[in-house]
């Protein structure tokens, strides 16, 4: 009979741990839902915007858009000067790198205008900006304008 009364208590322990474990999920699954109820009732950023912050905003995206276009002719610049140095090629990759880092440098403000106008930053000719494909008119010619602007091509 004691092994039969040990073997109880071993079975009542495991039951108690379980049912502990049990009540501490119950707990944490409460907790968890006060908290998430807590922060829906908080919602977003009460604070009142700072005044003033938005009149710079037109000139803060200016200031990144004029440094990309100097880093970009700065980086073209010091790469074809040191690989003038390093050649003994005159000014000859001085020019070719200014030229492609003013490239660089346009293509970036450009997919940076892009992103701050909210288009889509996948500009790859005959791909529309939105992602969507034109609806193409009967006889499978692209019209030469939107249809949503007036022209003086079809005399509206």
């Amino acid at each position: 009979m004691a092994d039969n009364d040990a073997g109880d208590d071993q079975a009542d322990g495991a039951d108690n741990a379980a049912s502990r474990d049990v009540d501490a999920r119950a707990r944490d699954a409460q907790r968890l839902a006060a908290l998430e109820a807590r922060l829906a009732q908080m919602g977003g950023d009460d604070r009142p915007a700072t005044p003033g912050m938005d009149k710079f905003h037109h000139a803060n995206q200016a200031w990144r858009m004029v440094v990309e276009l100097v880093a970009g002719l700065a980086i073209g610049f010091g790469a074809g000067m040191g690989l003038d140095w390093l050649l003994g090629t005159a000014p000859v990759m001085l020019i070719i790198f200014v030229f492609l880092g003013f490239a660089a440098g346009v293509k970036t403000m450009l997919r940076t205008a892009a992103e701050m106008g909210g288009a889509a930053t996948d500009t790859t000719p005959g791909k529309p900006a939105d992602g969507q494909t034109p609806a193409q008119p009967a006889g499978g010619q692209t019209p030469a304008q939107p249809a949503d602007t007036k022209g003086t091509k079809r005399g509206d």
